[in-house]
């Protein structure tokens, strides 16, 4: 009983003081990513409609951190309507995409948002539990005043993302990623971290590479 309430303490004071924190679970590459060279890159969130301004604020800041390497890279929302590929086959979609100049599309998806009740005390104390475990009575007024003091629970949600990397020029899924995210105090800064993780894991694995001067001059 008392391990797993200092335990939930813990955590309930790392989600507070940390705000919004984003962590790679797991990351996968297809071989020798580095000999590719992409041309222009989608940007492409797949969220449902109760979500589409955080849609809007991933993508929007993965454009940002690619531009920054030297990539053009578009939001969907800016170039396609959600019924851009509305009863198209798949041959027909990818056509309208290299036809835009795209030759890389990377994927942003929500798999889950889990909503979780953690013990957050509004003042930190640790009490002499022996005393109070020991006589039922103690105890229980103990406890009964805690829970309902005004900060006793706090409710986080945990976003589960998915990002992947698609070459057009071949259909291959190049790269990978499962994230999580935990309490985002806004969706800007979640959009904000979230693509300086991506990016910087894409850089890491040589997925992406920083364009050169002579590249960007031949584009």
């Amino acid at each position: 009983m008392k391990i797993r309430l200092i335990l939930s303490m813990l955590i309930a004071i790392i989600i507070a003081g940390c705000g919004t924190t984003s962590s790679i679970t797991h990351s996968w590459t297809k071989e020798n990513p580095e000999s590719i060279r992409y041309k222009k890159i989608l940007v492409l969130g797949l969220l449902n409609d109760n979500d589409q301004q955080l849609r809007e604020k991933m993508e929007t800041h993965i454009v940002e951190d690619l531009r920054a390497l030297g990539y053009e890279a578009v939001c969907s929302c800016n170039e396609y309507n959600p019924n851009a590929f509305k009863n198209m086959t798949e041959e027909e979609a990818i056509k309208k995409l290299k036809t835009s100049g795209v030759d890389a599309v990377l994927s942003i998806v929500l798999l889950d948002k889990i909503r979780e009740k953690y013990y957050k005390p509004a003042r930190i104390q640790y009490s002499p539990y022996y005393y109070y475990q020991s006589r039922f009575w103690n105890y229980s007024r103990l406890m009964f005043e805690r829970i309902y003091e005004e900060d006793y629970y706090t409710t986080t949600t945990k976003y589960i993302w998915e990002s992947n990397l698609y070459n057009l020029a071949t259909n291959d899924l190049i790269y990978s990623a499962q994230s999580q995210s935990f309490d985002p105090n806004s969706k800007e800064k979640l959009g904000h971290e979230y693509g300086q993780m991506i990016i910087k894991d894409m850089l890491k694995r040589k997925v992406l590479t920083e364009k050169t001067k002579g590249e960007l001059k031949a584009m």
